[in-house]
């Protein structure tokens, strides 16, 4: 009996090691299979992640229905309707002045006097020119009638009546000459007087009593500067976009800083009708009532201009517009959140917003910042922008442009 006890343990031995065996292989398989697919559970999370952080968080909003109207604030200088610079004509001194800075003149009053003894010599010697000159001439007469009258019988050679005759017509022409100097030397004396040409203010006096005038040397300043400022042009550079929107007559609200909250009316007369190549605008001309004398030529002033009209327009961010070779284009949103990019053109550029002429939809998604390298088909987490609505109400006030 105790033979058979002593085999049986050696057998159970051999089966008990194999056994072992197996389940640690198993265990390590098994451990080693979870782990590699917790890492790729791991791997696919972190691609899910970064996938979705590779997606551009955007805000949409659709465009603003607007009016096409709005306000410009030019900038602009007032200028005198009509100004003259007085120069003299005659060289002397001031004997008198009349008028000095501030001075309201009338049409033909005299603003100063020159005594010019020299042209007062001039005119008496040509004077006495004429005089001789005459004399001269009604000697030549006589004796021309002589001589036709004894040319018939042939008391005189024809020679010497035609001599006489032309004799004649050369101090005829003397007389002549002598009479246009004498009328010069008049007309020159006339601006012994500086007189105003028009109703006005004396704004510039450059001259007193006693000053050496000497118009023989350089143009030199003027002695007097009248300005008619019963009205006032004002000159303002207009952006080119908005030059068709401001036809003559249009009228604008003029104000100026030196009377705060006082505004005045001024009206458009003229455009240069060319654009400036260096600013890109065009130089206007406006009309102000001065009347009452409160505005004052050479003034800063700025002056607000409706312009537009009441239609209805499309306005986006100027941030939402793409410009590279392909043009103007702008990057709108769909159901399925991939960017669609579209073709647009300007109507109108406001500064911060811009009119779109076409291209877009009222209904459509509009991404308001885009993101650099953004093209067609790309997704985008789009978000709606605080307050926008899917159709944007024509209610919605003008946005004013930047000031030209």
């Amino acid at each position: 009996m105790l033979p058979e006890k002593t085999g049986d343990k050696p057998r159970r031995s051999r089966w008990k090691m194999p056994l072992v065996a197996i389940l640690f292989i198993g265990g390590a398989a098994f451990l080693a299979f979870t782990g590699i697919t917790s890492r790729q559970q791991s791997v696919a999370q972190l691609k899910n992640k970064s996938a979705a952080r590779a997606v551009p968080a955007v805000i949409v909003a659709p465009p603003a229905v607007q009016p096409s109207i709005g306000i410009l604030d030019l900038p602009g200088r007032l200028d005198a309707y009509y100004q003259a610079a007085l120069f003299a004509r005659v060289s002397g001194y001031v004997s008198s002045r009349n008028a000095d800075i501030g001075t309201r003149v009338k049409t033909g009053d005299v603003l100063a006097t020159i005594d010019a003894p020299d042209l007062d010599q001039q005119l008496s010697q040509a004077q006495s020119d004429l005089n001789n000159a005459k004399a001269n001439a009604a000697l030549a007469d006589v004796t021309n009638r002589r001589f036709q009258a004894l040319l018939p019988n042939s008391y005189v050679t024809q020679q010497g009546a035609d001599e006489k005759k032309a004799d004649l017509e050369a101090k005829n022409a003397m007389v002549k000459s002598a009479q246009a100097n004498v009328d010069r030397l008049k007309a020159l004396t006339a601006y012994k007087k500086i007189v105003a040409p028009f109703d006005g203010i004396v704004t510039v006096r450059n001259t007193d009593v006693g000053n050496l005038i000497n118009t023989g040397s350089a143009t030199g300043s003027e002695m007097f500067v009248v300005a008619d400022v019963h009205k006032l042009r004002l000159y303002v550079n207009v952006p080119q976009a908005y030059v068709p929107m401001i036809p003559n007559g249009t009228v604008g609200i003029l104000t100026v800083p030196e009377r705060p909250g006082k505004k005045y009316e001024a009206k458009v007369e003229a455009s240069s009708g060319a654009v400036d190549m260096a600013s890109g605008t065009t130089r206007m001309q406006l009309v102000v009532d001065n009347a009452a004398g409160e505005l004052m030529p050479g003034a800063y002033a700025s002056v607000h201009l409706t312009v537009g009209n009441n239609h209805d327009v499309l306005v986006i961010p100027s941030s939402a517009i793409l410009f590279d070779k392909a043009g103007l284009r702008v990057a709108t949103v769909g159901p399925d959140d991939r960017v669609l990019l579209k073709q647009i053109t300007i109507g109108r550029d406001r500064g911060a917003t811009v009119e779109v002429a076409s291209g877009l939809a009222p209904e459509d998604r509009i991404i308001e910042s885009v993101p650099d390298g953004i093209i067609d088909g790309d997704r985008v987490n789009a978000k709606e922008r605080p307050g926008s609505s899917t159709a944007p109400s024509s209610s919605n006030g003008p946005t004013p442009p930047n000031k030209g």
